[in-house]
């Protein structure tokens, strides 16, 4: 289901209930700063306001790390992997807290627990779930997951804040 920056598709499961709301490419770049070549997800699904969210990431062969990590044998940093997380998450906090983004930026405060099982490859799609742990006011702890094709490739705690940007 697709969605316009402007309003987001309920996702339905098959009992009719909803389970959460698509997030698009476009509003993703009104909630985070993000850009190319550093913004690692491309969309979301089942928002749920203070809950959960899933990120999707596209994984090309065109991304640019792929230059150096590895040629002969190409992976995706695991580094980039917790980033794309902590993405989904901030999407996650920014559109819970219907957050003015103007002049602010979410950031980590901490990482934590993080394994790393498989490795991420050219073609693969990652989906991310994101579920809060806790959040009071403008911190949210999180726990976050990477799965392709249904297993699991890095999983991770980690919380973040609101930070008012330099003027």
């Amino acid at each position: 289901m697709t969605t316009t920056a402007d309003e987001a598709a309920e996702i339905t499961d098959t009992t009719g209930e909803d389970v959460g709301i698509a997030v698009d490419y476009a509003e993703i770049l009104k909630r985070i700063p993000h850009r190319y070549p550093f913004l690692l997800i491309d969309r979301g699904e089942g928002w749920v306001k203070n809950t959960s969210m899933v990120g999707i990431k596209n994984v090309t062969f065109n991304e640019p790390f792929f230059n150096g990590h590895f040629p002969e044998n190409p992976v995706m940093p695991g580094v980039l992997l917790i980033e794309a997380m902590g993405q989904t998450g901030a999407v996650l906090m920014s559109k819970s807290l219907d957050a003015d983004v103007e002049g602010k930026t979410i950031f980590f405060m901490s990482i934590d627990g993080v394994k790393f099982r498989s490795p991420v490859r050219p073609g693969d799609v990652v989906r991310m779930p994101v579920k809060v742990v806790r959040h009071r006011g403008d911190i949210f702890k999180f726990r976050g997951e990477a799965y392709v094709n249904d297993k699991i490739v890095c999983e991770a705690e980690f919380a973040a804040m609101v930070v008012e940007s330099p003027k």
